[in-house]
């Protein structure tokens, strides 16, 4: 591709090179430059790609994309934000996928994965769409799953997953579009016909610093929709909305809104309640238990109207719908108690989950968790605060330690606990306290795993190491039969 097609759309400031000049690729980590290619230098927040030019060149780039100019002989085109138009270009790369399918995204702090999978059950049911997901769990293109290292790619990854999308013939998208994402321009450009908002709670202080940074972040997405799907509960609400370009489609269960749930239950098998809009009701059923999934399945139906899907047919469908893995996911034992795997990270969902289960458990709720390294602290005790209070045993254990030693981090989590009297141990090993938590199970007990979810490993340091907490439990309760 000649550098000129390349940089349609980019806003240039300052171009030294021959726009004429062929292009055989596009890159922005220097490590995976090859000859012909135009290196992207973005200004990074650990690193500077500017300094890494040098390495790029000998790797055979033959052009710059840069903020400023850079220090060697190599032809350059600057621009204001090389992060942004890394978008732009890598959309022109890979010839725009994202205008020859229907894009919707998930933004919120927790519910998003939830979300997109029973969007994508909905669509596949009603309108017999191919759907394409990309997400925390796993990317999907149709039921082909390819395994993911981040909630949302970097722009020129997602552009590249988008064109093979559309090639294996999806007609619709359905992604979880995070704060960073939004924030860092890896989703700028992509014309989505709907955004769905669920919540916004304590998360990645370490990268936005504040609360109204991260709703700021997050409402983004409502300047890049068609259709807003958005919790009118939420206390962030106004913030959120208040600079929307979109038209919005508000869901509550105590707000006013354009859809509504009335007469909800909630049980150990899943949740029901009356979808009320302006021209009638009607009975949804979802077989995830937990007061969370009310809105979750709001934001579901909300999208799924504005996708021309009425309420009725999606309600069909969703009695239907599996469990999402990972998301208070029940572990087969064959015991008189029950486990629960659930990916609980942040203080609101660790109160989710946990007040869900306080409402059907016969027995004890017994709350295993640990926090990962190398991000916000200060969630850490809110998490062990939560713990205490809506559980009858805590079992504090590690999580992804990261570069962090798990015994501190255990200590920030007990600091929440302390004025708790609810009996609380640690047990370092994530391993060994799955086995002790199941060792001393009472009949009846709910036992809650929460911060690994659908993962299948464990980072310590810099490496993942194996870790699915199926196989876990199946492994023990082989070994004390």
């Amino acid at each position: 591709m000649k550098l000129g097609d390349l940089l349609k759309g980019v806003i240039i400031e300052e171009c030294h090179a021959d726009l004429e000049m062929e292009i055989s690729g596009v890159s922005y980590d220097s490590r995976k430059t090859a000859c012909g290619d135009l290196f992207t230098a973005m200004t990074g927040y650990a690193t500077d790609g500017h300094d890494f030019i040098p390495m790029a060149a000998e790797k055979g780039a033959v052009c710059v994309l840069c903020e400023r100019a850079p220090e060697i002989n190599i032809p350059w085109v600057r621009v204001v934000s090389a992060r942004r138009e890394l978008a732009v270009l890598s959309a022109n790369w890979f010839a725009h996928p994202a205008e020859e399918m229907t894009m919707i995204g998930v933004t919120g702090t927790n519910g998003k994965t939830t979300t997109t999978y029973l969007l994508k059950n909905i669509l596949e049911a009603a309108v017999g769409a191919k759907v394409g997901l990309i997400g925390t769990n796993q990317n999907m293109i149709g039921e082909r799953v390819i395994e993911t290292e981040r909630t949302t790619p970097e722009s020129f990854e997602l552009q590249k997953l988008f064109r093979e999308m559309r090639t294996a013939g999806c007609t619709h998208v359905v992604m979880e579009v995070s704060s960073h994402a939004l924030f860092l321009d890896r989703v700028y450009g992509i014309p989505f016909e709907v955004g769905i908002f669920t919540n916004l709670t304590q998360d990645h202080l370490d990268f936005h610093k504040t609360m109204e940074q991260y709703c700021d972040a997050k409402a983004i997405l409502f300047r890049m929709c068609k259709t807003g799907v958005v919790n009118a509960d939420d206390p962030w609400y106004e913030r959120l909305t208040k600079d929307a370009t979109c038209r919005l489609l508000t869901y509550a269960e105590h707000a006013q809104a354009d859809l509504e749930a009335e007469n909800v239950h909630l049980g150990a098998s899943g949740i029901s309640f009356d979808a009320i809009q302006k021209n009638g009701k009607t009975a949804i059923s979802v077989g995830i238990p937990g007061g969370f999934m009310v809105y979750n399945t709001l934001g579901v139906l909300g999208a799924a109207m504005a996708l021309g899907v009425p309420v009725e047919e999606s309600a069909d469908i969703l009695r239907e719908s599996a469990r999402v893995k990972g998301r208070v996911e029940v572990v087969p034992t064959g015991t008189d108690y029950t486990m629960l795997i659930d990916y609980a990270h942040t203080p609101d969902a660790v109160e989710n989950v946990l007040k869900s289960v306080r409402g059907f458990a016969a027995g004890r709720v017994v709350a295993l968790f640990g926090c990962g390294g190398d991000r916000d602290k200060t969630k850490r005790p809110l998490m062990g605060a939560i713990a205490a209070e809506l559980s009858d045993l805590v079992i504090v254990t590690s999580d992804n330690p990261r570069t962090e030693e798990p015994g501190g981090i255990i200590q920030d989590i007990l600091a929440g606990m302390y004025q708790s009297q609810t009996p609380h141990i640690v047990v370092e090993n994530r391993v060994q306290a799955i086995h002790y938590a199941m060792d001393h199970a009472q009949k009846g007990d709910v036992i809650v795993l929460m911060g690994k979810g659908h993962e299948t490993y464990q980072i310590i340091g810099t490496e993942k190491h194996h870790l699915d907490e199926r196989e876990i439990i199946a492994e023990h309760l082989n070994e004390t039969k």
